[in-house]
């Protein structure tokens, strides 16, 4: 039976693009999936202000009446000009193993981009890099984070079949967290000699809604400290807001540690937040009736955290404001008790960040990859 692609027009089409995943990952212990709230407000065009610079596109695939695939095109334009490239992404790309319908979804992308004059395809990519990057190819026994893309083994073969090529990869890390070990105390001796040297302080809130007065100029550093990364798009202002709006009604201020100079200027921070996998789980990506309870629950009393984002501003990179953070992080850690740290995605090559790791036992556990090919 052919394969049939169908544009996604409508509200209620987005609704079967975005809830296809929770059929093909059914009873697996290690996909959670997204916030469907969430979704629509990302996918949306009236809602994303990644519209502003973005063209995108989504397509269903089809056999015997079934839905069976599903892909998103973007063109980012922004990237484009920055990287002097004519480059269109693909993202949101789940398929059975069937080769007829990944090479149907991705000849799909390939058609379009070339109608609006790029060269390259590449992803999966999301609008900006605060979206799902990379497509798993180690660590499909791993517990998937909140936010992260989850994908079949076989999808590699077939991206390989299609003719794609390694673009970028990230590694992530699972660390065990022991206040008992040298890491810790070493961490703190260093962080302490850092702030005295350097007049630095730790913003110390005890309401999220404290930390809103520092919350545009957090985003502004992320652009700032990011810019030269893989693929990095600088945020606008009405992205910013949207993510300000959206996040920081819900954080924890004692997991986020803010960096300050004499100035009370922001010269870094680290984002982390207790584990919500399991809790997203058992709400089945909804909040109501009673999602939301899983997730407060999670917020509270739970071992494992997910680190985020970390960010120093450039004059202050190597001079060790990120050892100011991690202590602040390993008290918190050793008041909640925690155990275990998922870093999330760095770039492979970004053995800065991956330094951190060296004080505490670790393990790289999981891969994800951008495929590039030339159309």
């Amino acid at each position: 039976m052919a394969i049939v692609l169908k544009e996604v027009n409508s509200r209620s089409e987005l609704k079967k693009f975005i809830k296809f995943p929770f059929s093909l990952y059914k009873g697996n212990n290690f996909w959670v999936p997204p916030l469907i709230f969430d979704e629509i407000k990302t996918l949306s065009k009236k809602k994303n202000p990644a519209f502003d610079f973005c063209d995108a596109k989504y397509w269903l695939a089809y056999k015997n009446g079934e839905i069976v695939g599903r892909i998103a095109g973007i063109i980012n334009h922004n990237y484009n000009t920055k990287w002097n490239q004519k480059s269109a992404r693909f993202g949101w790309i789940d398929f059975i193993d069937d080769e007829e319908v990944s090479k149907s979804l991705i000849m799909q992308v390939i058609n379009w981009a070339k109608e609006n004059g790029m060269g390259k395809i590449h992803g999966p990519l999301g609008f900006t890099d605060l979206d799902g990057e990379g497509m798993l190819i180690e660590g499909f026994n791993e517990l998937s984070t909140f936010g992260s893309i989850y994908n079949h083994p076989y999808y590699q073969k077939h991206m390989e079949k299609l003719g794609f090529e390694k673009d970028a990869d990230w590694v992530e890390y699972l660390v065990y967290f022991n206040p008992n070990i040298e890491g810790p105390e070493k961490v703190s001796r260093i962080a302490k000699t850092v702030a005295e040297r350097n007049h630095l302080h730790v913003l110390k809130v005890k309401k999220a809604k404290e930390m809103l007065p520092y919350a545009r100029e957090i985003f502004y550093l992320i652009n700032e400290a990011y810019k030269n990364l893989y693929g990095f798009v600088e945020l606008s202002d009405k992205q910013i807001d949207m993510y300000v709006k959206a996040y920081f009604g819900f954080i924890k201020p004692d997991y986020v540690p803010i960096v300050l100079d004499s100035n009370n200027k922001v010269v870094g921070f680290g984002i982390t937040m207790p584990s919500l996998s399991v809790a997203v789980q058992k709400s089945k990506g909804r909040l109501l009736p009673f999602g939301f309870i899983h997730i407060l629950s999670a917020m509270k009393n739970n071992p494992n955290v997910d680190l985020y984002l970390t960010a120093v501003k450039p004059e202050w990179q190597n001079k060790g404001v990120n050892a100011i953070i991690i202590n602040e992080v390993n008290d918190v850690f050793v008041k909640n008790n925690i155990q275990k740290v998922e870093t999330n995605r760095e770039l492979e090559e970004n053995s800065k960040i991956q330094a951190q790791w060296k004080f505490f036992e670790n393990r790289l556990h999981k891969r994800r990859r951008c495929y590039k090919k030339s159309i």
